[in-house]
């Protein structure tokens, strides 16, 4: 578990949702100690620079961005320009540019070194995007949309491919493991599939091989992530339950499961892989200890549903 020590100001973990505020934990005791105003909508992903700098909010038609080194409550930067809700945010590794994709079916490229709001890069996707993730090799964007189709994006060439895993479902959540090795996506219909990825060349396009496809979950799997280490995929879910997978024969490992805990929408790892955080519509964040399948924190404090959060660490 994250504890207090000299870096402990590094340790960043944010939450926020349906009340319209973005809340600041301290990881080791569970209090609040920073509020941040979202009052124009709801939010609905949440990103933190890789300097650990700048919290992004994404919401209805705009991203925020939040300092973090500061005690104001409310956002430095402003970037608009979509029409509608704003579904996923996240940042190249050097934080050069910043990624989006929304509800207008777009997927765009900010670029964040101009000191001006600028979008010098898009791409029109058939129907609403509801997540995207930057491969580690920094060059291409997956994006998964409400039709059910996946489209790889070479940010080099414009270039773009696409594939369809399922049928009349909804691709809500996709994860590349840090290891470059797989790349996994769930759907409304609590399904996850795995890819085995063939090529980790930089200058090679992405090749990825089917691996596996099971049900995560009974009702709508929202969000999969992969641990640090690569070895376990999250999947979180309607079904009131967060559920660990190992990515060898994705064989159970753990259920996270409280009472009344509703729907989970998100989670972060910690950077050992020991512990994962989770949120949810009970208005509760919660640190879980994965071995054990134990809540070892709360983090209680907001009105409404938990829907978004980030967390870096002093090792981040």
């Amino acid at each position: 578990m994250p504890t207090e020590n000299s870096d402990v100001e590094q340790i960043i973990l944010a939450t926020a949702g349906y009340d319209h505020t973005i809340k600041l934990w301290q990881t080791h005791t569970g209090i609040c100690h920073r509020t941040l105003q979202h009052a124009e909508s709801q939010v609905n992903a949440l990103e933190i620079t890789p300097d650990k700098k700048i919290l992004a909010a994404a919401s209805y038609q705009h991203i925020y961005m939040y300092d973090l080194q500061t005690s104001n409550p409310n956002a430095i930067v402003n970037y608009e320009g979509t029409s509608k809700n704003v579904t996923c945010i996240g940042f190249q590794e050097d934080g050069k540019w910043m990624f989006s994709g929304g509800e207008d079916c777009s997927a765009r490229i900010w670029d964040l070194r101009l000191g001006t709001i600028q979008c010098p890069k898009m791409f029109k996707s058939q129907s609403a995007i509801n997540c995207a993730v930057l491969h580690p090799n920094q060059v291409e964007l997956f994006v998964g949309d409400q039709n059910g189709i996946i489209y790889r994006w070479d940010l080099r060439t414009d270039q773009h491919e696409q594939f369809m895993p399922e049928n009349d479902a909804l691709i809500l959540s996709i994860d590349i493991s840090p290891d470059m090795s797989q790349m996994a996506c769930v759907n409304n219909k609590g399904r996850a599939y795995i890819w085995n990825i063939g090529s980790t060349n930089v200058d090679s396009p992405t090749m990825l091989k089917p691996k596996h496809k099971f049900y995560a979950h009974k009702r709508y799997a929202l969000k999969c992530k992969y641990s640090p280490d690569s070895s376990f995929l999250i999947t979180t879910s309607a079904d009131q339950s967060a559920r660990i997978w190992d990515t060898v024969g994705f064989d159970l490992s753990q259920e996270l499961k409280g009472d009344n805990q509703r729907w989970v929408w998100d989670a972060a790892w910690s950077t050992d892989g020991q512990y994962v955080f989770t949120a949810s519509s009970d208005n509760i964040a919660k640190l879980w200890n994965v071995k054990a399948g134990t809540v070892e924190k709360e983090y209680a404090g907001h009105q409404k549903a938990i829907t978004a959060m980030a967390f870096r660490d002093a090792a981040i």
